[in-house]
């Protein structure tokens, strides 16, 4: 989550704000809604502060040369200091659910804690109606969000009712889906337009289970994704290349096609190089180049099923050329960086590029700025 230092107008509480310029706030004020006026001069804060001693309790004015109109944040006066939940101008949108999870996968990049943040339900009711602008796309990410069992339903109908033409992306393992009581919680009658991401390891419970670190996770995830499939939800099934699942890779891919066929896709994600995978390193830093005859391998399987696959979190110098046109760019906007070694690369505005700690961790393979005669050969 972006943090950025601002100076703001005593008085303003943490809670959730639309930021909006001081040209277009008459026109934006809703009664029911927060706003921070982004401003410039003395002017301008003085007009904020008289309708704030006027009694409109709900705009105070707020200095920043990052903000920006449209971001949906919450402020700490305190330490003057402002979370950027939502930004209009991303290219991909996530609110944080819980940072709460029944499994500890080996990789995870945000450790699960055990404190009761159900405050942040809340809080992304309250994103969802300060923003303005519906995305195409929006993620709901932990932790696991089933764990809010009734209270992802409910942020799942409130994105229907303001952002009906927006898809909602849940990050889950699906596990919790094996209880038929959190099923009847979320996902009868439901309207929004989601898509299940959930995570497979392996195609054994022996290599899942090891990966989440959770005995019992294959056969729940299982269960949850015939669930899935009996309300007739859309399910793009993940799996993160590190050592254990790349060295049965064919055989999951295999598994997949033949099990699971009604999976919308598969996407084969590069490892972040960030918290639990730090302390796994062994297993979990890799060079996809070492495994490319590997990756080749799965993606015929996929192929042969008739099931369709991408690649995510990986350079296109990390993966063999015919895989290319499965690679997308899916690194979120304000953790994706560039190396020196991709400056003059001639693929550069195509690649998924790097996550921004990616010097504290490792890339997923040498970085190689590619030429073009080198990519006709």
């Amino acid at each position: 989550m972006r943090k950025l230092q601002v100076k703001i107008q005593p008085g303003c509480e943490a809670k959730v704000y639309r930021a909006v310029s001081f040209d277009r706030f008459p026109a934006e004020w809703l009664p029911h809604l927060r706003f921070l006026v982004l401003t410039e001069t003395v002017e301008e804060r003085v007009a904020i502060e008289e309708m704030t001693n006027a009694g409109v309790s709900n705009v105070f004015w707020v200095e920043s040369e990052s903000l920006l109109s449209g971001d949906i944040v919450v402020p700490d006066p305190w330490r003057e200091e402002i979370s950027v939940l939502l930004r209009e101008s991303d290219t991909h949108h996530t609110l944080l659910m819980t940072n709460r999870c029944n499994s500890y996968c080996l990789m995870c990049s945000q450790p699960p804690t055990k404190a009761d943040d159900s405050w942040l339900v809340d809080e992304a009711l309250e994103a969802i109606s300060h923003l303005r602008c519906s995305p195409p796309v929006i993620g709901l990410s932990g932790g696991e969000p089933l764990l809010l069992g009734s209270g992802l339903r409910r942020i799942l109908d409130a994105l229907r009712e303001h952002h009906p033409t927006t898809t909602v992306e849940v990050l889950t393992n699906g596990r919790l889906f094996a209880d038929a009581g959190v099923v009847t919680k979320v996902l009868p009658g439901l309207r929004a337009r989601v898509r299940w991401l959930v995570p497979l390891y392996g195609h054994a419970d022996f290599v899942h289970d090891f990966v989440v670190q959770t005995c019992g996770a294959f056969d729940e995830t299982l269960a949850g994704l015939l669930a899935l499939r009996e309300y007739h939800q859309e399910v793009q099934l993940r799996t993160v290349l590190v050592e254990p699942v790349l060295q049965i890779l064919p055989e999951l891919t295999d598994f997949i096609g033949r099990n699971l066929p009604f999976v919308s896709e598969v996407a084969l994600m590069g490892c972040e190089p960030i918290g639990f995978a730090l302390a796994n390193r062994q297993l979990c830093e890799v060079n996809l180049r070492d495994w490319a005859s590997t990756l080749d391998q799965a993606a015929r399987s996929l192929q042969r099923h008739d099931v369709p696959y991408l690649f995510m979190n990986a350079p296109l110098c990390s993966l063999p050329q015919q895989l290319w046109p499965q690679a997308h760019r899916s690194i979120s906007d304000w953790k994706n960086v560039y190396a020196e070694e991709c400056r003059n690369c001639a693929v550069k505005a195509d690649c998924s590029g790097l996550f921004a700690w990616h010097e504290k961790g490792w890339s997923p393979a040498p970085l190689k700025a590619l030429q073009v005669m080198e990519m006709m050969e």
